[in-house]
């Protein structure tokens, strides 16, 4: 791997074009480097602030080849990629981050957890799904997750009763014990080429439990200072364990019995950083370009408590985004306003979000939950 980068002149690949590839290439941009993007979308939000774009899919692999070897470095804003043409190319000297290596064993949520397993780190108890029979083992209710392609609630699927194994997911999955949850909580994690460790404030997740999409976060986290001390240790221990280079985001249960459990980790940017932008010192969105192109990592303290809430497409509402609210959201005290820039809203498409600053986090959350309100994305057709 070469180290030995010119900032001058520094080309980096980014695979994926959607919003957090976009605050990434915002952020690389900042900083006076070329930036190109891989997209089967063209003029996706990413494309849109970028240098160039190579309209391809995410199993192209003529196209990410032709990425990595037109970049310096090349890293992901998400997780679904060929790995193949990526490893060859790794193992050949290219600068890739993460690592193919690690993005293929995040891929498998199975391998992932047992990974995490095998290092000591605590994660819910599972099992592998050979044949029907074992969806019982844990009896009920137990969670299936397939093993590959979940995200956003997808792949998750909750099985009350033995009645519900009828509906279960088919694909290859697992099962997870359903954990008695106080609090769901992450951390994201930086850590560069040279194996320098940073860990961002613990925040605090709350769901749509219509869809089970992270809804808004909170941050710090509403815990106290040994739980936070934990959570910050396993989230550390976690990226340690998984050798990866760039930005983590480490989902965790804090269960009502007071125990902390690994959900799951995303090997790139991750929803619950969106309120870096505007709360930290360095966002999660500059941590990655610096991780990935051997630069000291920047500072991750926390400048104000905050709140962000992501804007979901309307149910009812398909085709060209309309905003509602925008001009009585903005006039918020303390409120930034991100839109993604995507060409086509759908019901519960992350189209944009919020962020709410406040040094009393009631306030901030009081304030967030009242532009929710106000904010809607509606759509050019109604369905």
């Amino acid at each position: 791997m070469n180290k030995d980068f010119n900032y001058s002149n520094l080309k980096i690949g980014i695979i994926g074009g959607g919003q957090l590839g976009k605050i990434m290439s915002q952020k690389a941009k900042k900083m006076g480097f070329f930036v190109t993007i891989l997209d089967p979308t063209p003029n996706c939000p990413a494309a849109q602030v970028s240098d160039r774009q190579i309209i391809g899919g995410f199993h192209d692999t003529h196209k990410i080849e032709q990425l990595v070897r037109e970049s310096d470095v090349t890293t992901f804003e998400l997780e679904n990629v060929e790995t193949s043409i990526l490893k060859k190319l790794y193992d050949g000297g290219h600068n890739i981050h993460p690592s193919p290596y690690v993005l293929e064993l995040i891929q498998d949520k199975y391998q992932q957890k047992k990974l995490l397993d095998a290092k000591g780190i605590p994660v819910p108890a599972y099992k592998k799904i050979l044949e029907t029979r074992d969806l019982e083992s844990f009896g009920f209710p137990v969670i299936q997750k397939a093993r590959r392609g979940g995200y956003d609630g997808k792949g998750v699927l909750l099985l009350k009763t033995q009645e519900d194994i009828s509906s279960a997911i088919e694909a290859e999955s697992f099962i997870e014990e359903l954990v008695d949850i106080e609090k769901e909580l992450a951390v994201i994690v930086a850590r560069n080429i040279e194996g320098e460790i940073s860990c961002y404030p613990v925040v605090e997740m709350l769901f749509d439990e219509r869809v089970n999409i992270c809804d808004s976060v909170m941050a710090p986290a509403r815990i106290d200072s040994e739980i936070e001390k934990k959570v910050i240790e396993i989230a550390t221990a976690s990226i340690k364990a998984l050798d990866g280079v760039g930005i983590f985001g480490v989902e965790m249960f804090l269960t009502k019995s007071g125990e902390i459990l690994v959900n799951e980790i995303a090997p790139r940017p991750h929803n619950s950083g969106h309120y870096t932008v505007e709360s930290c010192a360095t966002s999660q969105f500059e941590q990655i370009i610096r991780a990935v192109t051997n630069l000291p990592l920047g500072s991750t303290k926390l400048l104000s408590a905050s709140v962000m809430v992501n804007l979901l497409g309307e149910v009812g509402y398909e085709g060209e985004p309309i905003i509602e609210g925008i001009q009585e959201a903005l006039a918020i005290p303390c409120l930034s306003f991100h839109f993604y820039g995507k060409d086509v809203t759908k019901p519960f498409r992350k189209m944009g979000h919020v962020t709410v600053l406040d040094d009393d986090i009631t306030v901030a959350l009081e304030r967030a939950m009242r532009a929710k309100d106000i904010l809607k994305i509606k759509g050019s057709i109604k369905i």
